[in-house]
């Protein structure tokens, strides 16, 4: 907690007691690691056999490269490195400092598609499994579902914006024309109000613009967990855009080839075999890109098939680092906080 957080209890200058804590209670001015914290901070004490990297931002952007332990469970002893930037060269050196004998015993990393994490874990790690993480995988599917979806938007926004446009015309078209009316119905000139645009609504009760936007959700779960209003969204939707339809169908399949429990690398390596050739009929940019990237490093996608590791452990310590950050009102004195972080979570 803040030592602001201390003082309507306590009757206290907040200020005054984070200025004693930072100076006198925590022992940061005497901290052994103080004179590079914000360069590097290794803790060879928290390497294991299954490790994950990642990046965070702390103050002003700044991006930091964390190397957790996955035994840790986001407490203390996750994190085993915290090295400023994502330079190969910069990271690598700063875990390097740790013993081979200790850095042997990791057996296998998870990181994303990122090329420099990949490289840092080639440079420091070279024995070790190479992970990819399979979330990053499916967002990338699902975010391929989501832009042909919002191409369509798009498209039916304009095509809205155009028929609303002719019908106003139409409209002064026909009030014009009772302007120049001479006959008086009871002495009174007819002259009727304007008519309200009204769209095409489709069998569910949305526009298609509608239909568009409130089917993001649906797109981005399994069917069996729609409810009775998005199964029927879902049909309508996927009559309407059959494209769609076969996006959905992929981004899924992609999801069930992750999810066999039963599966095996060799096994996965041809269900994904199958799921190329049916990307390959499918013509959509996305997914070829998703295709080519998923086989320029096929061998360590398939390492999940291993030991079922993600990346999770590293978004959710990563989560947990915003959070404090957050809590804190930002980051003042960067030292001070990697000080902090570092009590909690090294």
């Amino acid at each position: 907690m803040t030592a602001r957080s201390l003082e309507f209890y306590y009757k206290i200058n907040g200020d005054t007691l984070e200025r004693a804590y930072k100076e006198h209670l925590s022992g940061y001015m005497h901290w052994e690691d103080k004179s590079h914290a914000d360069k590097y901070l290794v803790f060879p004490e928290n390497f294991g056999p299954r490790m994950s990297i990642d990046e965070t931002s702390t103050k002003d952007g700044e991006l930091f490269t964390i190397l957790s332990n996955k035994d840790g469970h986001g407490r203390k002893g996750s994190i085993a490195a915290i090295v400023r930037g994502t330079r190969v060269e910069d990271v690598s050196s700063a875990i390097n400092l740790v013993p081979d004998l200790i850095r042997k015993q990791v057996g296998e990393v998870t990181l994303d598609f990122s090329g420099s994490m990949e490289a840092i874990v080639q440079s420091s790690f070279p024995w070790a499994y190479k992970t990819l993480d399979r979330f990053h995988m499916q967002r990338m599917a699902l975010e391929a579902v989501q832009n042909l979806r919002r191409g369509y938007l798009r498209e039916a926004m304009s095509a809205e914006a155009a028929a609303r446009k002719e019908w106003q015309k139409s409209e002064r078209k026909r009030l014009s024309h009772y302007k120049k009316v001479k006959i008086y119905l009871n002495g009174i000139k007819p002259f009727p109000k304007p008519k309200p645009y009204v769209p095409n609504r489709l069998p569910n009760g949305d526009t298609t613009p509608e239909l568009l936007t409130r089917s993001m959700y649906l797109l981005m779960t399994s069917a069996d967990k729609w409810s009775e209003s998005q199964k029927e969204r879902a049909r309508v939707l996927f009559e309407q855009y059959p494209d769609i339809k076969k996006a959905y169908g992929l981004s899924h399949s992609l999801r069930v080839i992750f999810n066999n429990k039963n599966a095996t690398p060799e096994s996965a390596r041809e269900s994904l075999r199958e799921w190329y050739a049916k990307v390959k009929t499918f013509k959509n940019d996305d997914f070829h890109t998703l295709v080519e990237t998923i086989q320029s490093r096929e061998e360590d996608v398939l390492n999940f098939f291993l030991f079922r590791s993600t990346n999770a452990s590293a978004e959710a310590l990563n989560t947990k680092i915003k959070a404090f950050r957050a809590q804190l009102r930002g980051v003042i004195d960067l030292k001070f906080f990697l000080f902090r972080l570092t009590r909690i979570y090294a």
